[in-house]
Order: C-alpha cells, then structure tokens, then sequence
C-alpha cells in the first residue's frame, strides 16, 4: 500500500524525469505540461547515468525541494545479459549518488511487474518478490537501492504491461498486434492466445504518476487496471479497428497456459475516484492516433 504524505494534492516545485524521451517518460511530460508543473527531463544524450561522472553531473542539475522520477533503464530488447545488469545496477548508483549529495522531496522509482514470480496468478502490493532473470533481480535491487536513501520519500511503481502508440519495445500485446495487422493483415498468437494479461494504456500511467506527485506518496504500487483479458480478446479488440479483415492465427502451443490478474483495492484505497481506459477503448484511441500520425 501506499501513504500519501500530503494529503491534499500539492504541485511539487519540479519535477526531474530520467529517461524523460523513452514511452512512459514522454507521457508524463505531457501530464506535467498540462498541470503546469516545471520539470527537467533528462534523457541518454542529456546524462548517460552509466558514466562515472553521472553522478556529480546529476547532482550539480539536482534542488533539494525536486520530485526524481527515475525511469531510466535498460530494457530486455537491449538485452538479458550480465552487462545489461551491470549498466542498470551503474546508472540507479550514480542517480543513489546524486541524491544522497543533493537531497531530494521526493523520489518515484518506475521499477517493473517482472520482480513477481511469472507463475503467480493473482497478484497484489503483498505478494512476496521472487525475480526469475536477470530482469526483474535488477528491479528488485534498485527498488533496494532507492529504499537506502535517507530521509528520502520514496514511491516503487511496479507497472503490468503498458500499450501506447509510442511503444518501441514490441512485446506481444497490443503493440505487437498493432503493427503486424496494418502491415500483413494477420496477427499470430502463441497457442490459441488463452493466457490473461491486465494491459494498461501509457496515459493512465502517467496520470497515476501525477497523483502520486501530487500526494508525495510513499510505498509500493503496481500500476495495473485490475481486469484482465486474454491475448485472443486483445487480437479481437485490434482487429476491429481495420476496415479490412484481419486475420488471427493460432499456432501449436509451446508453454504452459498462464493466467495473472491484478488486485488494485490498494490503488482504489489511495485514489478512490481513479478511472482507467478499458482495453477497447484504449486500444481504439491509439488506432485514431496512428492514423492521424500516418
């Protein structure tokens, strides 16, 4: 669960964004631009957190009275590997660094479902961290390294699987789906696309983050919508969205069939008046914008 430390919603002074020019840092731009919250957003070609000197570079951009949202990472596309980790491990050092030079009112750390056991089927704020890679160990360590910070508020986002039209990454789901039936007109599943997964659009996340600004809450939060759908009801929720027919293909399956399911009572308790995009509409909004975009 989570404890808001202002209880009424209070702009932070500013917010600093690492990694602000990935998918999700580019969405809570646009919320922060919206409330007119002044922010420095920091990306890769700004500050490689890898680099030594990240650390005294960071801290001499750093006020104590800023919110860090710290959302960058390197993520499985670039690699799974002990190298990866070790850059990850390097960067949440350097950001532990700067903070502990500066100070800071408030950190938010974007850290991932993947610190869960993969078999877990329902799984809330309490279920116990097992990280089954590379991954998610690297997560469940600097959700560690984050909780070090003396007198530091600090906030662990654990988001589920979040679609948008900016997704880079391409993990099956809604993106994936995206893409392969406006170009070839079918979308394969794995099996007959049984398994359930909670989707979440990149705008709730990012409008959850600004909540939890808002609060300067601390504690642990899974960003998820709390309704699950399988991967056939996603490929049916994408396909409707092209005029011509999409074709969805099931292939012999590989694995095991695994479900998971999301309680949110802990994100209803903390903002009880929180709304999130159902999957059809979600998945029909990001159809509008690539069009517009095309």
């Amino acid at each position: 669960m989570i404890i808001h430390q202002s209880p009424a919603a209070q702009k932070p002074e500013r917010v600093v964004l690492l990694g602000a020019r990935g998918f999700i840092g580019a969405a809570i731009r646009k919320e922060l631009d919206a409330q007119r919250i002044p922010r420095l957003a920091l990306s890769s070609a700004d500050l490689n957190l890898a680099e030594a000197a990240a650390a005294d570079e960071l801290a001499a951009a750093l006020r104590a009275t800023d919110a860090v949202v710290m959302l960058a990472a390197l993520t499985p596309d670039k690699g799974r590997d002990i190298p990866t980790l070790m850059k990850n491990l390097a960067m949440m050092q350097n950001t532990c660094t700067a903070i502990a030079k500066t100070g800071c009112a408030h950190m938010v750390y974007f850290s991932s479902d993947a610190v869960y056991d993969g078999a877990v089927s329902r799984v809330s704020e309490d279920t116990p961290t097992s990280p089954q890679d590379l991954y998610g160990a690297m997560h469940h360590t600097r959700e560690i390294m984050a909780r070090s910070l003396a007198g530091v508020p600090v906030l662990v986002l654990r988001p589920t699987l979040i679609y948008g039209l900016d997704d880079t990454h391409n993990s099956y789901g809604p993106n994936r789906f995206r893409r392969a039936a406006q170009k070839g007109g079918k979308i394969t599943l794995f099996g007959g696309g049984e398994e359930t997964r909670d989707h979440i659009h990149v705008d709730d996340v990012a409008a959850l983050t600004l909540r939890c600004l808002l609060h300067r809450s601390t504690g642990t939060l899974n960003a998820a919508t709390g309704t699950s759908h399988s991967f056939h009801e996603v490929a049916e929720a994408v396909s409707k969205q092209f005029g011509k027919t999409v074709e969805i293909v099931k292939t012999p399956r590989a694995n095991p069939i695994t479900h998971r399911h999301y309680d949110v009572a802990n994100t209803i308790k903390a903002f009880p008046d929180i709304r999130f995009i159902p999957l059809e509409d979600g998945v029909a909004r990001v159809h509008r914008e690539m069009l517009e975009k095309s």
